[in-house]
């Protein structure tokens, strides 16, 4: 039988750690692991080389950082200095905000790589490389773009990249500013939208009450934090585009990009991807091992996310469940995740954004906003009973409309989350 692209793809990515061991030897943050010796084989298979080496998390990035990855005489401000390393830090979505070095030049390429899993995306920048994007993102700051504090359109524009929005809260903005934001992009002529799937779906429905459309469109890249089916309806028929998942974090680069059939697929020449510890229903904890970022290589790193690996006879492809701490409880205690509780908004319109909060004794809120003044008793209805069917809560789930939803300390929304009590 033919080796499948996959496979052959496989084959590299192992050959590809092998060459890595070496380097990693040379970290300090590795430096006393127990690497297999040259040569040696193990029981582990494909984790030949990973599956003795302890898990890491943010707090042992964290300890000592740069001096835990850079070997001895060399400095972060000398790298700096000579523009060879970029300097990001993360959101703090799961933990404490954290610092990330690389390459300069190492995003935008390892993001590359990823879009090419999609052939829509990979076509249109081997055709337009420079091909321009408005980004509509959770304004926070970082080594990158900083634009929660008001910022002219000059500042905001990096590159073949303009960032539009400047507000944390989507929900609290004018229509003045929203105009802005539209304007802005019409005037950019965008080939794409790279946008948080919150305040995307915010402003299109705008747009979409004001008849704004953006001829230039081809794609939406949604990224940032956990897609929903809610938001995916609003985007594709506000701005009538395709919108894909693009899905990674700021220290590991890009992960899973979903492919034209709706299937999230592994950039496999950026990072290793394990399952650990996997529940009934085979989803699982993701940890990752970087392989292209030579100046913060992550090994066996726990990014805090769950997913669902599913085998085709072509290879791979993923679901993306949501975070492990964003998780909730069934009556029989069994853990339910962020992505089975948005499938139950399959088919529910009316909606532009939700929250399903529960309390350590299994009692429900859903807090939502309404896409107009007010949502469908019956899609209530079918929304709830659908809910209770999968959580099973001791009382009737509770149902609130609200006006705006608070973001976390990142910026992001949360669509599931664990309180103390229902108030």
């Amino acid at each position: 039988m033919l080796a499948t692209p996959e496979i052959i793809r496989e084959g590299a990515q192992l050959s590809r750690l092998s060459e890595l061991v070496p380097r990693w030897r040379q970290v300090p943050m590795y430096r006393d692991y127990p690497f297999p010796r040259r040569g040696a084989s193990s029981s582990a298979g494909h984790e030949t080389h990973l599956g003795d080496l302890p898990f890491i998390s943010k707090r042992e990035i964290i300890r000592d950082f740069p001096a835990n990855f850079l070997p001895s005489g060399q400095s972060l401000e000398k790298l700096q200095e000579r523009n060879v390393v970029e300097l990001d830090h993360t959101s703090g979505t799961s933990e404490e905000q954290m610092q990330v070095m690389f390459r300069q030049g190492w995003w935008d390429l390892q993001e590359r790589r990823a879009l090419n899993l999609n052939t829509l995306a990979g076509s249109l920048l081997d055709q337009q490389p420079d091909a321009r994007r408005a980004t509509l993102t959770t304004p926070a700051c970082s080594g990158r773009v900083c634009f929660s504090a008001w910022r002219s359109r000059a500042h905001r524009t990096i590159g073949h990249t303009l960032f539009v929005n400047q507000s944390r809260i989507p929900f609290v903005m004018t229509n003045a500013e929203l105009a802005r934001m539209a304007e802005e992009i019409s005037e950019w002529e965008p080939r794409f939208l790279d946008m948080d799937p919150v305040h995307g779906a915010w402003f299109a429905l705008f747009c979409e009450r004001n008849g704004i459309r953006f001829p230039s469109l081809k794609l939406i890249l949604a990224s940032y934090e956990f897609v929903s089916l809610v938001h995916r309806r609003i985007l594709e028929r506000a701005f009538q585009v395709p919108v894909y998942d693009l899905y990674g974090s700021t220290e590991t680069g890009h992960l899973l990009m979903e492919d034209t059939r709706g299937q999230m697929k592994p950039c496999l020449e950026n990072a290793f991807l394990e399952l650990i510890e996997p529940d009934a229903r085979h989803v699982s904890e993701l940890v990752v091992t970087s392989l292209t970022n030579d100046f913060m290589p992550l090994l066996r790193y726990r990014i805090g996310d769950l997913v669902e690996r599913c085998e085709h006879p072509y290879g791979s492809t993923y679901i993306v469940h949501g975070r492990l701490r964003d998780t909730l409880r069934d009556r029989c205690g069994e853990r339910i995740t962020t992505w089975q509780v948005d499938e139950c908004f399959n088919d529910i319109t009316g909606l532009a954004a939700y929250q399903l909060q529960q309390a350590q004794n299994g009692e429900c809120r859903l807090r939502y906003l309404p896409e107009t003044d007010e949502m469908s008793a019956r899609n209530i209805s079918r929304l709830v009973s659908r809910l209770e069917e999968l959580l099973e809560p001791p009382v009737g789930i509770v149902v609130e409309p609200v006006k705006m939803l608070p973001p976390t300390p990142s910026g992001k929304f949360r669509l599931t989350a664990r309180v103390d009590a229902i108030q």
